[in-house]
């Protein structure tokens, strides 16, 4: 259940240009970056809305412009793709064909393949009958195809991302070796000439991305506490650190949330409230199985109920 769209989403946001460049060199040349750029995730958002198709991705379409002395410019419709999918070069087709038809603008549409099998690389769709055919041909990217070893010293933003998802992948359920890469991975961080800035918004990114359970994670936070004093590079402040540490249980709130919502429509205030003071990351991991495979909702509000007694208990025995 990791959320791979979710990062990457972020990730793209935040280094649009760096994305661009890292994956796409060809095309980032003739973006002209000084006349900016401009997301319109709303607009796709309304055309996934009207799909059929729509689906959960992390995908962006943003607004560039050329180097071509012209005021035109060039919809780039992103997909980051985490799993194989028959109907994938069939909604890359739709998409596209929906914002030319919306915006009458030439529409590139690019595709990450992030998924785990070599072989599956669309990128390409057609149909045809009786002399009428369509088509659409574009290009791609497979994480796979990249060694991942070679991109330690590499200071865009991106290549730590690649690092990132393909360790996460990698780790399935053997925490210590997900540990292991994790901290090799943000220690490469220091040694890469990245500014203060860079380095917090990757180690965020990385710590979404590749998330271990918390025995693991404060080992995590012991050692990269060391290498600051030793770098006396004290980049990850106790302030930023309960800020990532909250944001990722914020996520994991509304997660739970939206899908019991989507499952029984109604979810009252109380249990709303309840979900959002949990705190534990491992407990909220747990809430969000329950969430997908529970019968109902008094049963889903049981296990909170359980949760809380729990978490009480140990308080008592304190005392």
């Amino acid at each position: 259940m990791t959320d791979y769209d979710s990062p990457w989403k972020e990730a793209i946001s935040l280094y649009f240009p760096e994305f661009m460049r890292f994956f796409f060199p060809n095309i980032a040349t003739d973006i002209n970056w000084s006349r900016g750029f401009q997301f319109l995730d709303t607009e796709l958002q309304k055309i996934k809305r009207e799909t059929e198709t729509g689906r959960r991705e992390a995908d962006k379409l943003v607004q560039v412009w050329q180097h071509n002395g012209q005021e035109t410019w060039v919809l780039l419709h992103i997909e980051v793709q985490s799993q194989p999918q028959s109907e994938f070069a069939e909604r890359m087709y739709i998409y596209n064909s929906r914002l030319f038809d919306t915006y009458r603008r030439q529409v590139v549409s690019l595709a990450v393949l992030a998924d785990e099998r070599p072989s599956w690389r669309p990128h390409r769709y057609k149909r045809k009958l009786w002399g009428c055919k369509s088509s659409l041909n574009f290009p791609i990217v497979k994480l796979l195809d990249y060694n991942t070893s070679e991109l330690d010293s590499n200071r865009n933003p991106f290549a730590a991302i690649v690092q990132a998802h393909r360790a996460a992948q990698a780790m399935g359920k053997n925490p210590e070796k997900g540990y292991q890469n994790k901290l090799r991975l943000v220690k490469s961080l220091y040694e890469r000439g990245l500014s203060r800035k860079d380095i917090v918004e990757l180690f965020r990114l990385i710590d979404w991305l590749m998330e271990l359970p918390e025995p693991e994670e404060r080992r995590l936070w012991t050692e990269l506490e060391t290498l600051e004093k030793e770098k006396v590079m004290p980049y990850i402040t106790s302030v930023e650190r309960f800020g990532i540490e909250k944001g990722r249980a914020e996520e994991r709130q509304e997660s739970i949330l939206r899908i019991l919502e989507v499952r029984f429509v109604e979810v009252p205030d109380e249990l709303k409230e309840q979900v959002r003071k949990i705190a534990s990351l491992e407990v909220l991991a747990e809430l969000l199985t329950q969430a997908v495979t529970v019968e109902s909702l008094p049963s889903f509000q049981t296990v909170i109920d359980e949760v809380a007694t729990s978490v009480q208990e140990p308080d008592r025995r304190e005392e």
